[in-house]
This record gives structure tokens, sequence and C-alpha cells, in this order.
């Protein structure tokens, strides 16, 4: 049961990106096991009602305040000891929380697919503890035809994207962790109702270019309880690589360069009278930004794994 909860949580990861962005790919340091599957299913809360219009933080006059809910389903698949496949689906909905606040409808629908694989590349123990070092390849692509160029109530930015992520971690023996991460995200065109938009620079096409971007990410955490209860602080910023500010009584659109820091808290608790069986919990919010909502997102979660083919014996 141990090795099991350490295999399996990272699948949770799919969770934490879903502030406000996309879901992203795993970003942890563990690996489920050969022949091991874990469904996982999320449901998350984000709001704000003040934004990042370039570097100034201004209120949402106009639409009130925003809400943007997600239903995540996730699965993660040991495929050998070293090598575990992800796919995820988010279903989202967004909306103008108080009834007269906003002036815009929202929107409910799929948001992106998305796949991902990592890979374990090096171990080594040591004395007081363990080093890994992980990477990951994810794709993801919209699962259906959101309309992307409508600020701040689209579901996702409606292009695909290529992500390339390297992990460091150290676990000490105590069950205390330091992990160390970052990624660069390529990103594809995103198709508009519009046939000119400006992007320092006037451009008659439907087609905006998506900025590319790079993150990184910090985590403090350990495992307690006999390893049936996980804790994380995380500390994660995001930067566009290009890309233009929120004009000044404009809409947000999707070649804005959107950065953003955001920390976090987890929790994870695996059910020692039930095998497989876990619940999550965590808080994110968003402490500062460049053309980005200052959005708090607040979740929980259901984890289940087992074997999917009997282990070998």
């Amino acid at each position: 049961m141990k090795n099991q909860k350490h295999r399996i949580i990272g699948l949770l990861i799919g969770i934490l990106m879903t502030s406000g962005l996309q879901a992203q790919t795993p970003s942890d340091a563990v690996m489920m096991g050969s022949r091991m599957i874990c469904f996982l299913l999320d449901y998350n809360q984000g709001t704000f009602d003040q934004y990042w219009e370039g570097s100034r933080l201004r209120e949402n006059q106009t639409i009130a305040k925003v809400s943007r809910t997600s239903v995540l389903a996730m699965t993660a698949i040991g495929i050998t000891d070293n090598l575990n496949v992800y796919l995820g689906l988010p279903h989202i909905t967004t909306k103008s929380s108080t009834p007269n606040g906003g002036k815009f409808a929202g929107v409910s629908d799929f948001q992106d697919f998305t796949l991902a694989v990592k890979y374990k590349a090096y171990q080594k123990d040591f004395n007081k503890g363990q080093l890994r070092i992980l990477g990951t390849v994810g794709f993801s692509a919209p699962a259906t035809n959101y309309l992307a160029d409508y600020k701040p109530y689209a579901i996702g930015n409606g292009a695909p994207e290529l992500s390339f992520r390297g992990i460091f971690q150290f676990k000490h023996n105590n069950g205390m962790y330091l992990r160390a991460a970052g990624a660069y995200i390529w990103r594809g065109y995103s198709e508009a109702e519009r046939e000119y938009y400006y992007n320092n620079g006037s451009y008659y096409t439907t087609w905006m270019d998506v900025p590319n971007a790079f993150t990184v990410e910090g985590v403090l955490g350990s495992w307690l309880l006999d390893n049936s209860l996980q804790l994380e602080l995380s500390c994660l910023s995001s930067n566009s690589l290009s890309g233009d500010d929120i004009r000044i009584y404009n809409a947000a659109q999707p070649t804005n360069k959107v950065n953003w820091s955001r920390v976090g808290f987890l929790a994870h608790y695996w059910v020692k009278k039930v095998e497989g069986l876990g619940f999550v919990a965590y808080y994110n919010q968003n402490v500062n930004g460049r053309n980005a909502p200052k959005m708090s997102t607040l979740g929980a979660g259901i984890t289940y794994f087992f074997y999917y083919l009997k282990p070998k014996s």
C-alpha cells in the first residue's frame, strides 16, 4: 500500500494546473507501478473580481465577479515502472456570479483533451534520501469548437499545445521532499470569429498567434501518518515569451502576453480501510500577474487505483 500511494500521486498534478489557464501535463516526481491504473474525478471553482490590464490591477466593474467551474476526468496508466501515460478531459463552465453583475453570457463545454507521457530518467539513493530526475512530454488540443476569443468567459486558448518538462526532486528519508520543475510550452494558432485584430500592429486574418510560454515551479511537501497523508506547499510561475497587453477599455484576447504567479496548498489522504481510495483538497491563489485574472481556486477530488493486470509473481 505504501509504494502504491507514492506511485499514484502523479495523477493529481493535472488538477493543480487548472487555475485559470488550461490543464497541464503531470509535473511531480513519482511514478505509478507497472500494470496499474488510476482514475480521478475532480471539481474546482475559481473566482476573480480583479485582473491585471498589462501590469495595472483593475476591478471587473463591467462584468462583476467571474466564476470558472471545472469538472476534470483523468486517467493515469502505468506502462512500466519507469513509463507512465496520462489522459485527461475537463468540462468548464464560466459565468458572472452575481445576477445583475455581468453584461455577457457565460459558456459551458468540454475544453482540451490532454495526453502526457512521463519517464523516470535517473534515480540515485543516498544515506539521507533519494534523488530523482524525470521528464514529461505533453500534447493538448481543443476537444470542442469553443470560442477562444471571448475573454474572460472563454474556457481555453483554442490552440494546440506541446510541452516539454524537466523535474528534479530530492526526498528525505523522513518523508519530506523538495521539488523543482521547469517547462517550455509551444502553442499554435487560435481561430477567432472576426477578420481583423490588433496585436502591436494590424492583422487582417481570423487566426491569432497564441504566445509560447515557460513555467517554473517549486514545491515543499511531506508524507505523514505512515504515508497516508500528503501535504504540499507550491509556488508556480508562468510567463509568455511574446504577445501584447490588454488595451484600455478592451477585452483580453488569445494573443496577449499572459504572466502569472501562484501559491497553493494541497492535501491528499488515502483511506487505509479501502485500498486504492483517496481524497484530495487544494487551494490556489494568483498573487501577481500581467494580463491575467487575480483568481483564487478551491477544489476537491476523489481517486481510485487498482491493477488492470495482475502483477508478476
